[in-house]
């Protein structure tokens, strides 16, 4: 019987991440309703389980949920998670504090790591970022390639003179879209934005490496009168924004199966 609490734990948060996903994705916002109703219930489930079962574990389930909590929490506050990214991790860290390994025996044995039996959030987080990390290397090989096949410079005018770092965070996040694209996708942010006249008639373009809401609508009216008086083209650097709760969602359904994925790296490549 006590599969059947971490069955439910596991179907809750599926349905949860999912919906928060496709809500993300959507209007880039997730109801604060959402974590209302998704944390008390896999609170319930996981004390009614450890109680029943494994009361002796109750410690570890606080130090589980502690560990993952800070965590979250120092990663909104430096700016590296979004609101809905911590409450998710946290809501997880109520309804998935251990491993799964009971009901789900990850398809790799080396999957099974110390930090996936103890403390599995923090491995779901791990595993999120990897997928994270390897669309970024997606977005790179895609710019590269365009570059190769137009010919055509990356980075033109005085945009050329941005550092390699601004220039790298660009294009592992971005790519070129007319700016017509920006103004019919509100969720398209501008990397790129244009200062005053420097007298010659022409524009100082410069990198905006960390796009937000805010000023957005008139990054982008910047850019399209830039346009418009023909001193820019009419393609610019932006970014989707990808929203982070869909890699979470993809860590959690690959901890489920294949557990550790950094681990499993680790130990391919110390053999």
């Amino acid at each position: 019987m006590q599969t059947a609490f971490i069955a439910a734990n596991i179907t809750l948060s599926l349905t949860v991440l999912l919906y928060a996903s496709w809500s993300d994705h959507k209007t880039r916002e997730v109801s604060n309703r959402v974590w209302a109703v998704y944390a008390p219930i896999a609170l319930c489930i996981s004390l009614a389980e450890l109680l029943l079962y494994e009361p002796a574990k109750l410690p570890f389930f606080g130090l589980s949920f502690g560990v993952t909590a800070a965590f979250a929490l120092l990663l909104f506050y430096s700016g590296g998670f979004g609101g809905a990214d911590s409450k998710a991790l946290m809501c997880i860290a109520l309804a998935l504090p251990f491993s799964t390994e009971m009901l789900f025996t990850p398809l790799l044995n080396s999957g099974i790591s110390p930090l996936s039996q103890n403390i599995f959030p923090l491995t779901i987080f791990s595993n999120s970022v990897l997928f994270a990390a390897a669309s970024g290397l997606y977005m790179l090989l895609r710019n590269l390639s365009k570059r190769v096949a137009t010919g055509k410079k990356l980075f033109e005018g005085t945009l050329a003179t941005e550092s390699i770092g601004k220039k790298l965070v660009v294009l592992v996040t971005g790519y070129k879209v007319p700016v017509a694209k920006l103004k019919e996708k509100w969720h398209v942010y501008p990397m790129e934005d244009v200062e005053n006249d420097d007298g010659e008639n022409k524009l100082n373009r410069k990198l905006v490496v960390v796009p937000r809401d805010e000023g957005r609508d008139e990054i982008v009216e910047h850019l399209s009168n830039a346009i418009d008086s023909g001193k820019i083209s009419d393609y610019v650097w932006a970014t989707p924004g990808l929203p982070m709760l869909i890699f979470v969602t993809i860590g959690l359904i690959v901890a489920l199966l294949f557990g550790d994925l950094v681990w499993i790296l680790v130990s391919y490549v110390l053999g």
